[in-house]
């Protein structure tokens, strides 16, 4: 894949690197260029001096070919900005942000936006999404894959757990309505924008997680 980390301290050195050995195709934004060092000198990937969400700066990345873009600077707006820069400008298929402010969890999910939060082995879960290939990955059991999503429906309304269950072969685990979280039944109605977690198997993740995204 080819994969444009945004931030190179801890983390995204330790992120970068672990891409590079798998070889993946890494490309590194930091405004610090000494902050390259962090990466040692068996990274072989491409570094650039610059902010993540300059558009001129991610074309010398490689915006335009890249796979995903994972977005793990210190700050949350500047994670932000270039994930929805690489997103919506650029197409990217799938963008993660770093995130430290857990208030706004809610609405990166409400956006559409993948996220990790917190400080201990962020590198590691994203390199985890990355490898999932789809957004909204949460983790991984074996073969089944828990995910996250804001539900979109045409025209809005409403629609029973069993029949989006049935319809895209996953397993609803809870959602969140009106700030109440609900442990569905069958006939439970899900809403527009209600935020859903859900299982689904590895082999239909990613048709499910493009479904979605229309």
């Amino acid at each position: 894949m080819n994969v444009i980390v945004v931030g190179c301290g801890r983390v995204g050195s330790q992120l970068a690197v672990l891409l590079s050995k798998n070889e993946h195709n890494v490309s590194v934004i930091d405004k610090d260029p000494a902050s390259f060092r962090n990466l040692g000198r068996d990274f072989n990937g491409r570094t650039i001096k610059g902010t993540g969400f300059d558009e001129d700066v991610l074309v010398q990345a490689g915006v335009k070919e890249a796979d995903v873009l994972a977005a793990v600077t210190n700050i949350d707006n500047t994670n932000f900005m270039a994930a929805e820069v690489a997103r919506r400008l650029f197409n990217v298929p799938h963008v993660i942000s770093r995130l430290y402010n857990s208030d706004r969890a809610s609405a990166y999910v409400q956006l559409g936006l993948d996220y990790v939060c917190g400080t201990d082995l962020v590198s590691d879960e994203i390199y985890d999404k990355i490898r999932s290939g789809h957004s909204y990955h949460i983790d991984t059991f074996d073969e089944l894959e828990v995910l996250s999503f804001s539900l979109k429906l045409p025209g809005g309304g409403a629609i029973k757990t069993e029949d989006l269950e049935r319809d895209n072969e996953i397993k609803i685990i809870a959602f969140k309505h009106q700030d109440q979280y609900i442990i569905p039944v069958a006939d439970s109605l899900l809403h527009e924008d209600d935020e859903i977690v859900a299982v689904v198997h590895q082999a239909v993740a990613e048709d499910f997680s493009r479904y979605f995204k229309k």
